[in-house]
């Protein structure tokens, strides 16, 4: 079972996503909150082997995000939603995201991060997931919106730490008790 949102597609991405995800990184701004480069066939195998390699794991859930193309065009990659689990089976997990500069604007990562973030708490319930992290720059306000939209309250101003450079936001979402 994978996420459901409206109007996208997500599953778990595929070695024919090297070529759109050589191009969408070549996006200065994705470039500067990304840790992992993706230049060349090289960095594409590798990002999709870390991708693999933490869903057997069980510690990093990653989808590609799809939006339906025209007839013959098929799909377009348009982002990616990942749910970092430090501890699997742990009360609490980290919901990552990029969006691809042509897909924004447009709605497209709210709409992914909250179908990540329903798909993470009625998956991962029984292991007692509660709670859910999302984490930015402060020097990307973009980021800032999306974590509100996707109903994610902010929460306090992290202090900067290796990898990265600025002082960061937490915003924090909570499972929701059913009645």
């Amino acid at each position: 079972m994978f996420p459901v949102a409206d109007g996208l597609l997500l599953r778990p991405f595929r070695d024919e996503d090297g070529p759109a995800l050589v191009e969408i990184y070549r996006d200065p701004l994705l470039r500067r909150f990304t840790r992992l480069p993706v230049a060349d066939a090289g960095d594409t195998a590798r990002w999709l082997d870390v991708q693999r390699q933490g869903r057997a794991d069980g510690d990093r859930y990653s989808f590609a995000v799809l939006e339906p193309g025209a007839a013959r065009a098929g799909e377009q990659l348009v982002g990616n939603v990942v749910l970092k689990r430090g501890t699997p089976g742990g009360a609490s997990a980290e919901v990552g995201y990029w969006t691809a500069a042509a897909a924004r604007g447009r709605g497209v990562a709210p709409r992914a991060v909250e179908a990540l973030t329903a798909w993470a708490f009625e998956v991962f319930a029984a292991d007692g997931l509660v709670r859910l992290d999302l984490l930015h720059q402060v020097d990307n306000p973009a980021s800032c919106r999306v974590a509100e939209k996707s109903g994610y309250r902010f929460r306090e101003v992290l202090p900067a730490r290796p990898p990265f450079p600025r002082d960061g936001h937490l915003h924090v979402r909570t499972v929701t008790p059913p009645g």
